[in-house]
Parts: structure tokens; sequence; C-alpha cells
């Protein structure tokens, strides 16, 4: 179909300049047109070509599409006219097969003027310019294979890719693209079928940053089914921890649980990391994770009595885990120098708080408890204080400053898929035993009472966190909260530890609760006999602090961890993302000052937080939806925007010639920012 645009009223770029931002870098590219042949393209679909009578073919993948784009080309194009057509269409095939005609007898034309000998030449220059551009575009910009990852979590201008089979070793080395790499990775993956484990296999680190550049494998880093083994034992510690807290609620039994839980998660998020860093693939990293799994049953095994006798035995078990990884990066500061200062860094701050560990052994109770809150503190802690060494070293003296780019000139650097995709796995782990905690077995004729109808609300309940956390909070990302900045990543880390203990504890709170005969239609005798003796006729005051304050920071936490990552701002939405959190944490106040309500039995407590929590749910959806977008039938997408900095004086001069320019550059020459349409 063929389109001559109207004249448009709506502003935008100057030559019809395509904008695209990020929060690290972002580009003002020429129209396609003008950089169409651009070696490091090829390997796009294209979208847009010219015919010979000049006549400019833009391609839409639908229909709905083609509508989006008509519009927007006729903002932009204006007087230029244009032909837009469905991908596939007849149209589109006899345009691709009038402009491939046109260019096959435009070559034999040059062969025939020219000459064979020039020809030739022209076309080895050609095939040379575009394997050159393929290389400063792998180098300059981003690998192919990261398209999926900067659409899902950001783009980052710092970082950049090398081949897993130029992997760095020993030293750090000049690294080796291959144009078409990521198009045969697949296939080089399959050629490993049927090849037999290596017992022990060199580790290669998958990331790791130098001069302020991320450098990190080409392809993605996949959860290893291990690694979700691993997370089935915590089923066992999520039942055992909770269920005992929720037993007795008491200062005494929160505190255990909090240290025993801090520890359990130590262990987890260790080696997740140490997993996240290098890449083994071999027997020894097997065994080394059931050994670890052995660690981690044992100090299970030792939560309960922790603070009596069984506490020996508690942090055995956990500086078993802790050395045991010590030591192997201890091995690793050997085998890979490149990073042999900051393994051995991590192994010195594992040591300084396993020597307080040990000596709380030998202190009673409660000064006891001094010496476990300084360790976990370090635990905790100390890589955080690490990473704020390594960036913020210029701001305290410049000889510390030297020293630290000359011994962390390289260091591993977190994967953020295989980060995000752990800690999912680990909140979805949560969220199930909180679904699991509230099941029981039903012994009366008709099982529609008072117990059916506060386990369906605690089921909705743990629904709408589910829905909140994954796909109101950690969707729609402009930018991941550990691409976004070293402060956001941290408080992103460091958040979901409370987050995932006060929900754990309301959980389990909640279990009990949905057993209580404080209500009516809640008749003892309608519990199979292993639930009537867990039943309660009263409420205990702790049990109702377990419950509504649990809840209460883990939606506070889900919060904060909203507020670290940048989302896609939405032009007119109904209610901003501000708004939003302050609703968020005015319904945590909410949360805080329930447990004073003596009055509301467990019917009633479960009811009032289950509204709590759907409120904040609809009010979310509600209000990042747009005035003009229905909630039935097809959807009118909404525009959402991004702020550039830049003067519009200074965007028009430098897009001038149709030349790639970086907006970052310019930045601090503007005073007066302007939106940008995505």
């Amino acid at each position: 179909m063929s389109h001559t645009p109207e004249k448009s009223s709506d502003s935008t770029s100057p030559q019809g300049t395509t904008i695209t931002t990020s929060s690290s870098s972002t580009h003002l590219a020429p129209p396609a047109h003008q950089h169409q042949h651009h070696g490091h393209h090829r390997a796009r679909r294209l979208r847009n070509f010219l015919l010979p009578d000049g006549r400019e073919v833009h391609i839409a993948l639908s229909p709905e599409e083609a509508e989006t784009l008509k519009q927007r080309l006729t903002a932009i194009r204006k007087d230029e006219p244009f032909d837009l057509v469905i991908s596939g269409s007849p149209e589109h095939l006899e345009a691709l097969r009038t402009a491939h005609s046109h260019h096959e007898t435009r070559r034999e034309a040059l062969r025939k003027r020219h000459g064979e000998e020039v020809y030739d030449e022209f076309e080895n220059v050609r095939a040379e310019l575009d394997a050159l551009g393929s290389e400063l575009h792998m180098l300059t910009d981003h690998a192919v294979s990261l398209d999926a990852n900067f659409s899902k979590y950001g783009y980052s201008a710092h970082l950049r890719t090398y081949d897993s089979d130029s992997a760095p070793g020993s030293s750090a080395s000049s690294f080796v693209h291959d144009a078409d790499s990521h198009e045969k990775k697949d296939w080089e993956a399959e050629r490993r079928n049927g090849r037999v484990m290596k017992l022990y296999k060199k580790p290669t680190v998958r990331q790791y940053f130098h001069k302020g550049l991320l450098w990190r494998a080409s392809g993605s880093t996949e959860v290893a089914s291990f690694e979700l083994f691993v997370d089935l034992l915590y089923v066992g510690i999520l039942a055992i921890n909770g269920d005992h807290a929720s037993e007795d609620p008491n200062g005494e039994e929160l505190l255990r649980f909090s240290i025993t839980f801090i520890m359990s998660w130590k262990i987890w998020s260790d080696l997740a990391l140490i997993i996240s860093w290098f890449e083994t693939d071999d027997i020894l990293q097997r065994l080394s994770v059931v050994f670890i799994m052995a660690c981690l049953l044992g100090l299970t095994t030792n939560m309960l009595d922790a603070f009596h006798s069984t506490y020996s035995m508690l942090v055995a078990f956990y500086l078993a885990a802790r050395l045991f990884m010590a030591s192997y990066l201890a091995i690793l500061a050997y085998v890979i120098p490149m990073i042999r200062a900051m393994m051995l860094l991590q192994v010195a701050l594992t040591l300084i708080p396993a020597a307080i560990w040990i000596g709380s052994i030998y202190i009673d109770m409660p000064n006891r408890l001094a010496a476990i809150w300084v360790a976990i503190f370090i635990d905790l802690c100390a890589a955080m204080g690490v990473v704020l060494l390594v960036r913020g070293s210029k701001l305290i003296s410049k000889r510390l400053a030297v020293w630290v780019d000359k011994a962390f000139e390289f260091y591993p650097a977190v994967n953020i898929e295989h980060k995000v995709e752990r800690t999912n796995a680990f909140v979805t782990l949560v969220f199930g035993y909180s679904v699991v905690a509230i099941i029981y077995q039903n012994a009366a004729g008709f099982g529609l009472n008072a117990f059916f109808g506060k386990a369906a609300l605690g089921l909705v309940q743990a629904f709408c966190f589910n829905w909140l956390y994954f796909e109101l909070d950690g969707a729609d990302l402009f930018q991941h909260a550990i691409r976004r900045n070293v402060v956001s990543a941290m408080v992103w880390g460091t958040v979901h530890l409370p987050f995932v203990m006060s929900f754990v504890l309301g959980a389990s709170a909640l279990s009990k609760l949905v057993l209580a005969t404080d209500c009516r239609d809640a008749n003892i005798e309608a519990l199979f006999e292993t639930y009537m003796a867990k039943s309660e006729h009263e409420i205990p005051s702790g049990l109702r602090w377990f419950y509504c304050v649990g809840l209460g920071i883990a939606l506070f936490c889900m919060g904060l961890i909203s507020i670290t990552h940048i989302h896609k701002d939405a032009e007119g939405v109904r209610i901003s993302k501000k708004h939003r959190m302050i609703n968020r944490f005015a319904v945590c106040i909410i949360f805080f000052a329930l447990p004073t309500a003596q009055g509301l039995n467990s019917l009633q407590l479960v009811s009032v937080t289950t509204g709590l929590v759907v409120w904040v749910l609809l009010l979310e959806l509600w209000g990042m939806s747009c005035p003009d977008e229905s909630f039935f039938g097809e959807k009118k997408p909404c525009r959402y925007t991004a702020r550039c900095k830049i003067s519009k004086k200074d965007l028009e001069s430098a897009v001038k010639g149709g030349q790639v320019v970086n907006v970052q550059s310019l930045s601090d020459k503007g005073e007066k920012g302007v939106y940008n349409e995505w």
C-alpha cells in the first residue's frame, strides 16, 4: 500500500532522525536509507529499501505494526512519498524483485564500464570494509546475542563481549571475534552432545571488569539443573525454620529464626555467586556442590536448638561450607592470576568472620549474640565494602587509587541473567512455601467452612504478592537495578534478604491462623487429627505481630526493589510510579499497626490483610494503564518517553549530515532537557 503523507504539526527530530536512549549511552541513528549498507547491519533483518525510482519502501511485520508505522512515517517524512508493505505479502515480494533486478543491472553495467580487474578490486575492498565494520560494531557497540539482554535489563554502553573460545585464562589477552559466531552458537552447542564430561576442567571467568568496561562471554548464562536441585533443600529449610518460629512466637524465637536463616542464605548466595563468576562444567564442580549441600543439611538439622545444645554443630557446618568455598577461591587465585587479588581478598573476608564464629562458641549467652551479629555483619557487608573500595578509591586518595587500579585491574563481575534468574527461583520457592503452609486436611462431610475460607484468602494473598513481584515490579524495565549503578545493585541484592525472611515469617504465622478456632464455623472436629493438635482457640499476640509485620516488611521491601529499577514511564499514565509507591508504603504502615487491633479474630485478620494486598495490586494495575487504554478488547498501546538532557540546538547541530553521535557526549553541554519518544 502506498502513502503520500499529509502535513503534520507533530514535532520530530531533524532530518527524520530515529532516536534511541539509554542510561549510559544514547545514539542518534540516521535514516535507514543512509546507512543500510554498512557491514555490521547486514545480519539485521531488512526493514526498508529504495526502489529504482527513488521511492522508499518500509516493511511492517504485522497489520497492527503497519498502522503504527504509517502514523510515525507520516509525521517524520512529511512531503516525502513512501510505500508501506506487510512482510511476506505479494507487494513486498514484488518490490524486492524490482529492487533486486535494478541492482543486478547496475552491477553488470559497472562491470562492463570499469572492466573485470577494477570491479573485482572494488568487491574485495567492500568485503574488507564489511568485515572491519562488523568488528568495530562488536567492540564499540554490543554483540548480537546481547540484544535480548538489553531489551530485558536495559542498555549499557560499558558492556563488551568475547567469544567463549577466547575466554580469559591466566592473563589478559586480546579477543578475536568471528562475525558468524552468533549464528553458529546453537550449532556449536549441539556438537557437544555425546562428549564425556571431564573430571576437571580449568575454570574460566564468565565476565569481569577491566578499566571501566564489563567484558562477558557472548552467550547467556543459564541456570544449571544442579543449582535448582540445591533449591529443593531449601524447601525443608523454610518448612523447619518457619514452622518452628510460629509454634512459639516470641522474641527469642524471632532471634533464632533470623540468625539461622541468614546463615543458610549466606551459603546459598555464595554458592550462586561462585557459579556465576566461573565456568567449569566438570564432575569436580558437581561433587563440590554435593559437599556444600551436605553442610547445609547439617546446618538445618541443628537449627531449632541453636541457642542451647546444638550451637557448636551449627557453627561447625556453617564454617565447613564457608571455608570450603574460600579454599576453592584460593586455588583459583593460583590458577587464574588475572583475578588473584580479588580472590585473595575474598578469602581474607571469609577468614576474619570465621575466627569470630569460632570464638562465639566459647562465649555464653546472651554475650554470644554480640559476637554473632558482628560476624554476620562482616559476612553480609564485606563484599559491598570491597566494591565501594574499588569503585571509590579515587575519592579517598590518589595513591590508593593507583594501587587499587593495579591490584584490581581485573575482577570478576556478576552475570545479570544468572543472578536475576537464581533470585527469581528463590523468591518463587518462598511464595510456594506460603501456599504449602496453608494446606490442611479436612475431616468434615461439608468442608466449606472458616478453615477453607482462611486458606483460600491466604492463597489469594500469595498470588497477589507473586503478581506484584514478577509481573509489575520486575517487568517492563528500562534498566534493571544491577545495570543501573553500583548503589542500586547493592540495594537490590541486600533488600532481598529481609524480604524473603519477613515473608517466610508471615507465611508461617498464616499457617497457624488458618487452623485457629476463634471464629464462627471453625469447629475443631472438622480438622484431621494431625491438625487438631496444631489448632489454637486464641491467637497469641506474638503470632499477630509475626503475621502482620512480616507481610508489611515484605511489601515494603518489594517497594524498595521496585524503586531500584528504572521502569519505562508510559506517557500519560493514570498514576505515576512515585505515587503508586506512596500508596504501597501507606499500606505497609497499616500492616505495622494492625497487630494492635486485638479484637479481630483470625478470619477477620486474614480478610483485612488480603484486602489490603488486593487493593495494592488493583491500584497498581489501574495506575499503570493509560486513560486511552481499554481493559477489554483491543488495546491502544501507550507511548513511553525517556529524558535526554541535551539542548535542542546541540541536538540539531549534531545530527546534521546524518552521522551517528553519542548523546552522552553532548549531555554536559545541554541545559534544557528534551523528551525523545521511543
